[in-house]
């Protein structure tokens, strides 16, 4: 075990898109378990979307991170040691509730057994974790989705819109990513998409989107706003759904306000929906879509990418990589080795 546990600390809430500085690493003590609870040595650190929301001193869903606290995050990691008589030492786990460190106490009811058996590490970040049910009762749930719909999905082959792609799909739906590359375009088409957009390569984006949707768009799984969502409110199908995911475009001018297009018009006359969700809204039916998305997985129809980059040292520069869509798939930090 190692003798000390480096942890990254909010250093300065960011003026505009993040940047390295607004972090800074420190060394502690390796924290000691008390009475039912368990030490755990991280494997994977998670950098995600929402954290972006998280560092921003503007009202959000939950308790933002403030200077000089521990940056906000999930880890998969490893019980080393334990007063937890359901948690031995060797138990494999994953929380969302660890932070940018090496090692965190964690009690039993703020994490989930991992069982390798069913699905490798990384996948329980991904559709084992909350993507996973996020992409599926977003879809299910919140936007209705139902066999033959036209699906479009920003940030399409990220870790969220991945699975949601292939949800879709195996729904019965025509499913259209829009994301930022061909190489990732091409990766999309691998798992199913039917067509595809790189937003960043259209002069036109609204009038890319109705050549591939031209009867209009029935629900979008919008994980990015701004000038993506304003096109597709352009193409929108009679009675059209739009699930509000995320915010991802805005992460370089998070504290001021979003302005474009007002499309109330456009919602009026196509008799849309427009709702916001995270994925707690359907936490006593966690479960029941991890159950779905394994039997998918074990048929060989769910295919996930994983972008890894190595050592803790790298936190800040993988979530930077991640909200300026140098990812392709789930983005993580492996902090140490899985056991063999």
């Amino acid at each position: 075990m190692n003798s000390a546990n480096r942890q990254w600390r909010l250093a300065s809430y960011p003026d505009g898109m993040p940047a390295e500085d607004n972090w800074a690493i420190s060394e502690g003590p390796i924290p000691e378990a008390g009475p039912e609870t368990v030490l755990v040595k991280a494997i994977y650190l998670d950098v995600a979307p929402y954290m972006r929301g998280r560092i921003s001193p503007q009202q959000n869903y939950t308790a933002g991170v403030r200077p000089g606290d521990l940056m906000v995050g999930g880890a998969i990691g490893q019980v080393v040691d334990s007063k937890a008589d359901d948690y031995p030492v060797g138990q494999l786990v994953v929380t969302g509730n660890f932070g940018w460190q090496e090692y965190a106490v964690l009690k039993p009811t703020t994490m989930r057994k991992v069982d390798a058996e069913i699905a490798p590490l990384p996948c329980w970040f991904d559709f084992m974790g909350t993507n996973g049910v996020t992409a599926y009762f977003g879809l299910v749930e919140v936007g209705g989705m139902k066999a033959g719909d036209t699906v479009v999905i920003s940030a399409a082959a990220g870790s969220v819109g991945q699975i949601a792609g292939q949800i879709a799909k195996l729904s019965g739906c025509r499913v259209i990513a829009i994301t930022s590359s061909e190489q990732k375009l091409a990766r999309c088409r691998q798992i199913g998409y039917d067509d595809g957009i790189n937003y960043r390569t259209e002069p036109d984006l609204s009038a890319a989107i109705a050549g591939v949707c031209p009867d209009g768009v029935d629900v979008y799984f919008d994980n990015t706003a701004g000038p993506i969502h304003d096109a597709v409110m352009q193409n929108l199908a009679t009675f059209a759904r739009i699930i509000v995911c995320g915010t991802v475009s805005l992460a370089d001018r998070f504290e001021q306000p979003d302005i474009g297009e007002r499309f109330l018009r456009r919602v009026l006359v196509s008799r849309a929906r427009i709702q916001g969700f995270i994925s707690s809204d359907f936490q006593h039916r966690h479960q029941e879509g991890w159950s779905r998305l394994v039997d998918w997985y074990r048929q060989g129809k769910l295919k996930c990418e994983y972008d890894i980059v190595e050592g803790i040292s790298n936190m800040p520069n993988a979530f930077l990589r991640l909200l300026t869509s140098q990812n392709l798939g789930k983005q993580l930090v492996q902090v140490s080795r899985p056991p063999a």
